[in-house]
């Protein structure tokens, strides 16, 4: 590994995953600038606002003059933003695809006109849609089931062709990810579970056999730090999924009961949701040495001890934790 960038822009820095890689990234001595809408919180990076590495952009990257403006002199991008799961991006699929498909275009000419070294693409496990191996490998076929897994796909696509020597193109596809982040997110599965063991004593599961792999917020932060480090030819031009275990719904709720060490009344009800996502993740760990160091009873003992710090405040209520109740707050274009 060689650390030959010092400046990283992260798109969608302000996010769940951002708010927790952004940090991570200063700490090791990067200098790192964040494009995001901040529509969570202006607040989320406070910890590390003073830091005179990092550089806040309040702004929209379907801009293309920002994009301009912003991009001239980045080692490495890390393009966490999008409309992120199916449920938020179904709720207005024009800004969605706007987002999460137009804008990659513009944004990968302009990284590799402005000789950008690296582009570090977060697409997501949900591109296979559903598969009856037990194993679902990077080399299976692509069958996405929403728009959101489709567009992630061909910006995938898009991406690997435009790779060329100088501009190495790498595409993780994570689990969904569980645990604690300053932009907190009650939406995701762990959480959800977790959030209603807490503070209601109560798990209502819809199905329960649907298979979703998971990863802990802080491995794949990790991931992404480290693959700013790899060289170009071990990386370029290369899928990974990146996951911990694949458990059902039920299994997890069982495992977040199991941690939490609490009465917790589990109930189950029948739902026409039947999406059921697993993915190997044997490649990455055999080609970049990458194994997960947390679990998910990880992600839940830290979701309780933030509870128990006061750190979540009103988590029922507060739509911050909801990506689709602040959507419709904002009523985003």
């Amino acid at each position: 590994m060689s650390a030959k960038f010092k400046n990283i822009l992260v798109t969608g820095g302000a996010g769940y995953v951002g708010s927790v890689l952004v940090p991570k990234l200063l700490k090791q001595d990067y200098h790192v600038k964040v494009i995001d809408w901040y529509i969570y919180g202006d607040d989320v990076l406070d910890s590390v606002k003073e830091d005179p590495r990092l550089t806040q952009v309040k702004g929209d990257i379907r801009d293309v003059d920002l994009l301009k403006k912003e991009i001239p002199g980045t080692d490495a991008i890390i393009h966490l933003a999008c409309i992120s799961n199916d449920p938020s991006y179904e709720l207005n699929p024009g800004l969605g695809k706007s987002v999460n498909y137009d804008a990659f275009f513009p944004l990968v000419e302009i990284a590799k006109r402005q000789k950008v070294k690296r582009f570090i693409f977060a697409s997501s496990s949900s591109v296979y849609g559903v598969k009856a191996e037990p194993n679902v490998t990077e080399e299976l076929p692509l069958e996405p089931l929403t728009d959101y897994s489709k567009y992630k796909a061909l910006c995938e696509e898009h991406l690997l062709k435009s790779q060329a020597p100088g501009f190495v193109a790498l595409i993780l596809r994570p689990a969904t990810v569980c645990g604690y982040s300053p932009r907190l997110r009650l939406d995701l599965t762990v959480n959800i579970l977790t959030n209603h063991a807490v503070n209601h004593r109560k798990i209502t599961v819809f199905g329960g056999e649907q298979k979703r792999p998971n990863i802990h917020i802080e491995d794949i932060t990790d991931l992404y730090i480290k693959s700013l480090r790899y060289e170009d030819e071990v990386i370029a031009g290369k899928i990974y999924n990146a996951g911990y275990e694949n458990h059902s719904v039920s299994e997890i709720a069982q495992l977040v009961k199991k941690t939490l060490g609490i009465d917790v009344e589990i109930v189950f009800k029948p739902t026409d949701d039947n999406r059921s996502y697993h993915i190997s993740s044997d490649k990455i760990e055999k080609e970049l040495k990458f194994r997960p160091a947390h679990t998910i009873e990880d992600a839940v003992r830290d979701l309780k001890n933030a509870f128990a710090k006061g750190l979540i405040k009103d988590p029922m209520n507060n739509i911050r934790y909801y990506n689709i109740k602040t959507m419709q707050s904002l009523n985003i274009k």
